[in-house]
């Protein structure tokens, strides 16, 4: 195996390039799914190879479950720095899990949470809107069977009916393609690998573009859609305090400025080929090595350590 075990912990730094530039040059909806897609191979490739140096790691440890043979000098030598590196992959790799699991048990809760006190309030239930008297304005997209918009009272109060109609389309957006399903790929690939955490910016900037421009293509105005994130946002901000009540489980809206600037600019193209510039060509195409070399790097690793296990294993 020799460092190439190691590659794929630092690989995913050649995803950054395309991370800023997919949000800038490619539409959102392709951003969304390309950015998530190489998010969660590199975070996977990445922890497989902590998996692999653990087991050479645990197997050195006295008293460990594993073969004595697994802790032969022929097998450590298959792993660099082999006394350091497997005794520091299992903190590290039971921090990951450690970390993984407190997201899903935290995205679990919050999405329950959300579920039981709307099913408790008072609300005005029109097919998949929910709307809450409330004089906190917020407004956000609860997944579930069935999916719910939930919108305060005083947000639908700070919006005209266009705008209010904008408003519910980008939520609605949001359910309809699982952006919650994509959120949680990438929070739990940067739990993973902490260099993917500018995916995980990525990724949650290009879901909110991705339910805009679908919020512009219902309501028919891209300019009404800019003006609806922009007063949302703005009256969200002046909520008295928005840690508590229902408006604790709407998620930040993401830059504003900047998606109102992209709302008001030519609707991006849909296309990924051919790039729209050679800065998007070159950054794919060092994403796209980089991510080969590490699915590459740890499928050879898991290969060969696994011969070698076998082969050390008495009969």
């Amino acid at each position: 195996m020799g460092v190439f075990v190691c590659l794929p912990l630092v690989l995913p730094l050649t995803a950054l390039p395309i991370a800023r530039l997919a949000e800038q040059h490619l539409h959102p909806r392709s951003a969304t799914r390309l950015l998530a897609a190489v998010g969660v191979l590199l975070a996977l490739c990445s922890t497989l190879c902590l998996g692999l140096l653990m087991v050479v790691g645990t197997a050195q440890l006295p008293g460990n479950p594993l073969p004595d043979s697994w802790s032969d000098p022929q097998v450590r030598a298959a792993v660099p720095y082999e006394e350091k590196a497997g005794i520091v992959a299992i903190g590290a790799l039971a921090a990951v899990l450690g970390a993984c699991g407190w997201t899903v048990y935290r995205h679990v809760r919050l999405r329950i949470g959300a579920g039981r006190a709307l099913a408790a309030a008072p609300s005005v239930v029109s097919g998949d809107i929910a709307v809450l008297p409330d004089p906190e304005p917020y407004a956000y997209a609860l997944p579930g069977r069935p999916g719910r918009v939930v919108v305060s009272t005083a947000m639908t109060e700070c919006l005209d009916a266009r705008e209010r109609r904008a408003l519910i389309a980008h939520e609605r957006a949001h359910l309809a393609a699982r952006h919650h399903r994509c959120l949680l790929a990438v929070q739990l690939a940067a739990r993973a690998n902490p260099f993917l955490l500018p995916l995980r910016t990525a990724v949650s900037f290009s879901t909110e573009r991705w339910a805009d421009e679908e919020a512009a293509c219902a309501v028919g105005d891209r300019r009404v859609v800019a003006v609806a994130v922009g007063k949302a946002a703005l009256y969200s901000h002046r909520a008295p305090d928005v840690s508590v009540g229902f408006a604790a489980f709407a998620a930040p809206a993401g830059p504003v400025p900047r998606r109102v600037a992209a709302l008001l600019a030519p609707v991006p193209p849909v296309r990924l080929w051919p790039p729209s510039s050679a800065h998007v060509a070159l950054a794919a195409l060092i994403a796209a090595v980089g991510t080969a070399a590490s699915a590459l790097s740890s499928l050879n690793a898991a290969v060969t350590l696994v011969g070698i296990l076998h082969a050390a294993t008495p009969l």
